[in-house]
């Protein structure tokens, strides 16, 4: 066998146990609440040891939300740099980041009821969100040139931000008022995730604009 096939193979193999890890996580945590599973369960539920388990997710939360955030960061880093090359930097970039995030809808009852229940559940999508910033950072570079310029960075890090403060803002917990006197803290999305996206990336307009700006200048033949 080629060695660069065993390689290949190897990568296969890695790739769909960890599809098959995220996908029994979020079964069981859809059937039985994220809290009442345990990574024992996982393992046995993807057919591997919770010792493999662990070389490839450090907490079942962590699990659980691969599922729900599979492949966004790089779809998020492909859409942009397959966006027409003529279109201006700042729509190609609110544009790509709104689709993404909305393409399949925005999550359904199940998956929002499992998000928004389960703090640590809810910690770990977040967290996933800033995984946006290198695939972005790479696409900006992409359209704007790259070169050892830091405004794909900083351009990338930004919009990676704006988009965890949107969905931050559509998950805000909410204080809710018991009957008996006490306070409890429901997270309720709060209205339409695009919408928030939009407003949350305005800011940025002006600096992706100038960013494009700067490379017609140097370009003036694009």
């Amino acid at each position: 066998m080629n060695p660069n096939d065993s390689g290949g193979l190897r990568e296969r193999k890695k790739v769909a146990t960890r599809e098959a890890l995220s996908a029994a996580a979020l079964r069981l945590a859809l059937e039985h609440g994220a809290e009442n599973v345990r990574v024992e369960d996982i393992a046995e539920a993807a057919g591997v040891s919770p010792r493999t388990y662990n070389n490839y997710f450090s907490s079942r939360e962590q699990a659980i939300v691969a599922a729900i955030e599979a492949e966004r960061a790089l779809r998020i880093g492909a859409a942009l740099k397959a966006r027409p090359a003529g279109e201006p930097l700042a729509e190609a970039v609110v544009e790509t980041v709104v689709e993404q995030y909305v393409a399949d809808g925005e999550p359904g009852e199940d998956l929002l009821a499992l998000i928004t229940s389960a703090p640590r559940v809810r910690a770990e999508f977040l967290a996933l969100v800033a995984g946006i910033e290198q695939p972005l950072t790479s696409a900006i570079a992409a359209r704007t040139s790259g070169g050892d310029d830091l405004a794909p960075a900083v351009l990338g890090a930004a919009v990676s931000a704006a988009t965890r403060v949107a969905a931050e803002r559509w998950l805000r917990p909410r204080q809710e008022t018991q009957e008996r006197g006490g306070a409890q803290l429901l997270v309720v999305p709060q209205g339409s995730l695009a919408d928030i996206l939009r407003a949350a990336l305005a800011p940025l307009v002006p600096a992706l604009q100038a960013a494009d700006h700067r490379r017609r200048t140097s370009n003036p033949v694009d």
